[in-house]
C-alpha cells in the first residue's frame, strides 16, 4: 500500500519502478549500487526525488541509444 502523504516532488518505490520500467528489486539494486538515493519516507516505504529518477531515465535512454 502506498502512502497517501507523500511530499510533492517525490515518488514512492512503486512509482519509481514504474517510471524506470523495472521491478522493485531493480530499485533496491540501484540504491545498493549508489545510483539512487532515498530522499524520505519511512524505513518500509521509501521516497525518491523526482529529479533523481528523471536523471536515471535520461541516463538509461542515452545508454540504450548509443
Amino acid at each position: 500500500m502506498e502512502s497517501q502523504m507523500i511530499r510533492p516532488g517525490h515518488l514512492t518505490a512503486h512509482q519509481t519502478a514504474q517510471q524506470l520500467g523495472i521491478t522493485l528489486e531493480g530499485v533496491r539494486k540501484l540504491v545498493q549500487r549508489g545510483k539512487l538515493t532515498r530522499s524520505g519516507g519511512t524505513p518500509r516505504q521509501a521516497w525518491y526525488a523526482v529529479p533523481d529518477v528523471t536523471a536515471l531515465q535520461v541516463e538509461r535512454r542515452t545508454r540504450s541509444a548509443a
